[in-house]
């Protein structure tokens, strides 16, 4: 290849040309001579490599892959604004849409009044920074009558730029499945562009003929909340009759759901070593535990079923530091596999020692 091309090399080979009854010495003059061109000759082959590698989109950096992808209609997801649920204490207090609250890590702007305290506010800059649970809003000025604005709910998950190796993948794998008219493909790539949505099954003909569901997962992951299922719903088929009023084609009758979150109780007995107890070791098995669960919920888009395995999970709290010995591990109560069904998603319920 193009970088294995030296200087050493690219002297010899030009010096090999020239009759050896001449002087080639290094000192040599003819030697000065050809040296610098020897120079630029390795400098062009090391830029070759490069561009070599920059031509095809498996080894390409992410600014020319950018453009390979475009070559295909893709792009990157651009990065998405979370949007919040809030609530004002009292409920009487009156909060214009606009109004913005700080928190620690971001300033919110209200955009739609719920109910009597309750409020609908985005993010104002686009990313995950946004998606931040329980926190306390301070309003940018003055609200008669607001006590306290208290964020209770992530409605829908803000997101960063599409990755590198997702935009990678999804480049390399638009050859193998082309979107057309209405199909499986066009749809689930069309749904997962949707801000907030993390993964999305498309079941055709769920209720018949023309019907078609899509099941969706946000962008933690988890279950997705009735604003994201209401935004879908509204993007592909608003009144859900199949008359092309949405992006669907018509005669497609598109149901939007979410995938359903089951809650898993996990008992266990361990064995702690000298200097630990449960209660050290119990925030770092939950920690481990949440990472074991979201890997299996990553995995739900391309399954038919998960299964949440004991062994697993034993695997999992054996890792933590201080504990030795785990045994008698049981899901809901009961000491066996949980098989769980197409649609339906596993989250960390309780986590206790005996």
């Amino acid at each position: 290849m193009a970088e294995d091309v030296t200087f050493e090399e690219i002297m010899d080979r030009m010096l090999s040309r020239i009759e050896d009854s001449f002087d080639k010495r290094p000192s040599s003059p003819i030697y000065t001579a050809l040296a610098p061109a020897a120079l630029e000759i390795v400098t062009i082959y090391a830029e070759l490599s490069d561009m070599w590698e920059e031509a095809f989109a498996d080894t390409a950096s992410r600014e020319n892959l950018i453009k390979i992808a475009l070559t295909r209609g893709i792009s990157p997801y651009p990065a998405t604004n979370a949007i919040v649920t809030a609530q004002a204490v009292p409920k009487t207090a009156d909060i214009e849409p606009g109004t913005i609250f700080t928190s620690p890590d971001m300033d919110y702007a209200v955009t739609e009044k719920l109910s009597d305290g309750k409020y609908y506010l985005r993010a104002v800059e686009a990313g995950e920074r946004g998606n931040r649970y329980q926190d306390q809003l301070i309003p940018g000025e003055y609200i008669e009558g607001l006590e306290s604005m208290t964020i209770t709910e992530i409605s829908v998950y803000g997101s960063e730029e599409e990755d590198t190796e997702s935009l990678r993948e999804r480049y390399i794998n638009s050859f193998e499945a082309n979107e057309f008219g209405g199909n499986r493909n066009e749809y689930k790539n069309k749904t997962l562009k949707i801000p907030g949505v993390g993964a999305v099954k498309v079941v055709p003909a769920w209720n018949g003929g023309g019907t078609v569901k899509l099941v969706l997962q946000n962008k933690d992951f988890g279950g997705a909340s009735p604003e994201l299922i209401g935004t879908v719903q509204e993007f592909f088929d608003p009144n859900q009759d199949g008359m092309g009023d949405g992006a669907a084609p018509i005669g497609h009758v598109v149901t939007v759901d979410t995938a359903e979150e089951i809650q898993v109780d996990i008992r266990t007995a361990v064995t702690c070593d000298a200097g630990y107890d449960w209660e050290m070791c119990k925030p770092s098995v939950q920690a481990v535990l949440e990472k074991y669960f979201l890997s299996l919920r990553k995995e739900w888009s391309g399954r038919d079923e998960i299964v949440v395995r004991i062994s697993g999970i034993n695997t999992e709290i054996l890792s933590v530091q201080g504990i030795v010995d785990v045994r008698g591990t049981t899901l809901n109560g009961l000491g066996e596999n949980m098989v769980l069904d197409s649609f339906q998603i596993p989250v960390l319920g309780g986590v206790n020692s005996e």
